[in-house]
């Protein structure tokens, strides 16, 4: 009987393959955790740690505005302290200058005399009470600077607050607190606020874009219209709030838009 004999080189062959697959094994199993705590980071540490700075500057923002004592500058037109100066219809552009309330024309809302922030300075709250929103607004839609830590961004050069035009606004969909998460959830007639350190602006929900170009200007402009898809936005002026994020989720290509009236202001103090 023959006895097969078993080569040293076919040894050492079999051995390099064996080690050659041990090394591949590990460093897949490696690449993996590594990638699996990529998507903890941003998934799950980002959010928490965004959150809690965000919830820590509406608290300090608060704190700050209740030491001052509200400061509101649009109550000595004599029209009693607390008044709620109501917004006429004809501000936002759907004509006729009636304001349902009989006889009110040359009725005026003014919005509260506002300094202009500073770059990524955190200076008012949005309230969205359908999402359970609670968020610091700051000046500006840097990424480091602004959005990546749970803000809500403010597009410089548009409107401020209350202000005739468009007070435009960013957050992100997912990840760094994802505050604008759930924005496709809003529906015509939600209530968004914005709280500042004179006045809360209410805003109602008035129209909604879907989805557009990442490179829609046209959707912050003081009077806000899609240039990608004209069909939405509004062709005259008015006061609007805009808010937009990115869409599908866990992409940037398009941007999702919603739109809204200020409706009512109401000074603090």
């Amino acid at each position: 009987m023959r006895v097969p004999v078993v080569q040293h080189s076919t040894r050492r062959r079999s051995a390099r393959r064996r080690r050659a697959l041990w090394s591949g094994a590990e460093l897949l199993v490696t690449v993996g955790v590594v990638l699996l705590l990529l998507v903890v980071h941003q998934l799950w540490w980002t959010n928490r740690e965004a959150r809690r700075g965000a919830e820590r500057k509406v608290e300090a923002l608060e704190r700050e505005w209740g030491k001052d004592g509200g400061g509101a500058q649009g109550d000595g037109g004599g029209s009693g302290a607390g008044a709620t100066p109501a917004v006429p219809r004809s501000y936002d552009g759907s004509g006729g200058g009636s304001d349902g309330g009989g006889g009110g024309t040359g009725r005026r809302a003014t919005a509260v005399r506002q300094s202009s922030p500073s770059w990524s300075q955190a200076y008012a709250v949005l309230i969205i009470p359908r999402l359970g929103l609670r968020v610091p607004v700051a000046e500006g839609v840097g990424k480091q600077a602004v959005l990546n830590k749970g803000y809500v961004g403010h597009y410089r050069g548009t409107a401020q607050p209350g202000q005739a035009g468009n007070f435009a606004l960013a957050g992100h969909r997912n990840t760094h607190g994802e505050p604008f998460r759930y924005l496709n959830h809003l529906r015509i007639k939600d209530v968004v606020e914005v709280e500042t350190r004179d006045a809360t602006y209410t805003y109602s929900v008035d129209k909604t874009l879907p989805q557009t170009s990442a490179r829609d200007s046209g959707v912050i402009r003081p009077i806000p219209r899609s240039v990608v898809r004209p069909g939405y936005g509004y062709s005259q002026p008015g006061y609007y709030i805009t808010l937009t994020t990115c869409t599908p989720e866990f992409t940037s290509r398009y941007r999702m838009v919603v739109w809204g009236k200020l409706v009512s202001m109401r000074p603090r103090g």
